[in-house]
């Protein structure tokens, strides 16, 4: 059991419960270099569920997780960082009284090879980041609290990097300019990407595939026009919406 050749990362028949109610069920995704993979569903579905599998939190009852042909399912969240795994969180939670300048080398410090002030300042030109370093995190606005946290992983050059909601919080505008970054860096460096959005106009401009889990079972995979039309897709999430 491995993941399709040319695929970069991914899991399969990955599978989990908790207090004896099944939050996953055989499920299987897979990415390549420079893809971008759409993962949506409604709510309960199991998405960041499977997000915390993937980067080591949780352990999976069933199933294998692979990065570059290699089996890491035992591995920590720290060994698969080391190996070129990231992840963003739906809240850009940072310490609010740190400056700028010292959440980046928190981050230059956070596991070896330690990484140098023009590790730093690349990753900030990677995001835009353009905010004095003396300046205290809390005071960012959303964006630039994205910017600087994804900026913090960039500059370790991952080989995947799975983004949770990143859109959640922006403006239209913010969004835009998110969406030619995300875009650009794939492109650029061959990373692959996995990203748990809710906006599925957002998931048709930028994704290349999405995947679409309802109660912890993938139902649909494709083309995300193909996909988003559906009938069992919509009846999934949007019935789900309209229930609230």
């Amino acid at each position: 059991m491995s993941l399709p050749e040319g695929r970069i990362f991914g899991g399969r028949n990955i599978g989990i419960s908790f207090n004896g109610r099944q939050v996953l069920k055989d499920v299987s995704l897979d990415v390549g270099r420079g893809e971008i993979l759409g993962l949506v569903g409604p709510n309960g579905a199991g998405k960041t569920s499977l997000f915390e599998i993937l980067t080591g939190r949780y352990r999976q009852g069933s199933g294998s997780v692979f990065l570059e042909g290699r089996d890491i399912s035992s591995m920590s969240i720290h060994g698969r960082a080391r190996l070129g795994l990231a992840r963003t969180y739906q809240s850009p939670v940072v310490p609010d009284s740190m400056p700028v300048g010292e959440v980046f080398r928190a981050a230059r410090y956070a596991h070896r090879p330690y990484m140098s002030r023009f590790d730093a300042e690349w990753g900030a030109h990677q995001t835009e980041l353009r905010v004095p370093w003396d300046r205290p995190s809390g005071v960012l606005g959303t964006f630039d609290r994205r910017k600087l946290l994804l900026a913090c992983l960039l500059m370790r050059k991952p080989k995947v990097l799975l983004l949770d909601e990143p859109a959640s919080g922006l403006i239209n505008s913010e969004i835009d300019e998110l969406d030619l970054l995300i875009r650009k860096k794939a492109d650029e460096y061959g990373l692959g990407v996995i990203l748990i959005e809710h906006r599925l106009e957002l998931l048709s401009a930028i994704a290349d595939r999405v995947i679409v889990l309802d109660l912890g079972e993938v139902i649909a995979v494709g083309d995300p026009k193909d996909v988003f039309d559906n009938p069992r897709v919509l009846a999934a999430y949007f019935e789900d919406s309209a229930g609230g």
